[in-house]
């Protein structure tokens, strides 16, 4: 009887389907032990006034946290200049790097961020970039936004930032999203900002400013805040690198029909 045997290559490209779906986003931004921290700065953390930190609040190798008292810190801890803050802030340094290391996909240099409506991907600004009014992002949930900014991050009163779900058409959260600063960073009062800002220098808050879904984290200087709330509004996990629906569907398919395959090599075997 003539063998019906699957050839052996063709069950191993299904074999390798799932694998090939999983990489699918393996470009993302992993904060590591960083994403415990709403706050982190290099040399001290300062605060006027009622903020409000939902996480971590740590600094390294500084080691100065003041005004906590009147500030405090929920759903998490004070790190000041300990092991904890020192590893957050290693892998601080390699989630900018990352950061800064992807290829962008749009160049937006010398473009103010008020009035547009952005896709996932990689933003470049070769110098400062300014935010005046509202910027949309628009993506499925767990869409990777990147944006790569050579200098200073700027915020006008007001300003805002949302995440618009592109299968729903409302707002959300989302906790891939991220500001890399080359400089410093400055959220201008009432500002209601969403991602994680990873500045190379300092990022300040002014009155009122607020960070939903994301951080404020800086590598060499000063995070200093002004009656501001930070974390506390993401659903899921910062950094995370989960397929996304479309991607889950296509592993779902993947793993049946080498599912089937097993079986019909199996009964051939046998016969």
């Amino acid at each position: 009887m003539k063998s019906r045997n699957i050839p052996c290559w063709l069950a191993l490209s299904f074999s390798l389907l799932p694998l090939q779906v999983l990489s699918a986003r393996a470009d993302s931004v992993i904060l590591g032990a960083a994403s415990s921290y709403a706050v982190l700065a290099g040399s001290t953390v300062t605060n006027t006034g009622s903020s409000v930190i939902a996480g971590n609040l740590g600094v390294w190798p500084g080691t100065a946290v003041t005004g906590f008292p009147p500030g405090i810190v929920t759903k998490g801890t004070i790190h000041a200049g300990d092991a904890a803050a020192k590893n957050a802030q290693a892998d601080l340094t390699k989630a900018y790097n990352a950061a800064m290391g992807l290829s962008p996909n749009f160049t937006l240099t010398g473009q103010d961020l008020g009035g547009m409506t952005l896709i996932p991907g990689v933003y470049f600004f070769a110098s400062s970039a300014q935010l005046t009014g509202t910027v949309t992002l628009e993506g499925k949930p767990n869409s990777l936004f990147v944006f790569q900014i050579g200098s200073t991050l700027t915020t006008a009163s007001s300003s805002s930032v949302i995440f618009i779900n592109s299968l729903t058409g409302k707002p959300m959260n989302d906790p891939n999203i991220f500001w890399q600063v080359g400089s410093s960073a400055t959220l201008g009062t009432t500002t209601a900002f969403q991602g994680n800002i990873l500045a190379l220098t300092s990022i300040t808050l002014n009155t009122g400013a607020s960070i939903g879904c994301g951080s404020a984290l800086a590598i060499n200087g000063a995070v200093t805040l002004d009656s501001n709330a930070i974390g506390g509004g993401c659903k899921g996990v910062v950094g995370s690198t989960v397929p996304e629906p479309g991607s889950m569907g296509l592993l779902g398919t993947g793993l049946v029909i080498l599912a089937g395959a097993a079986r019909r090599t199996l009964r051939t075997m046998t016969v």
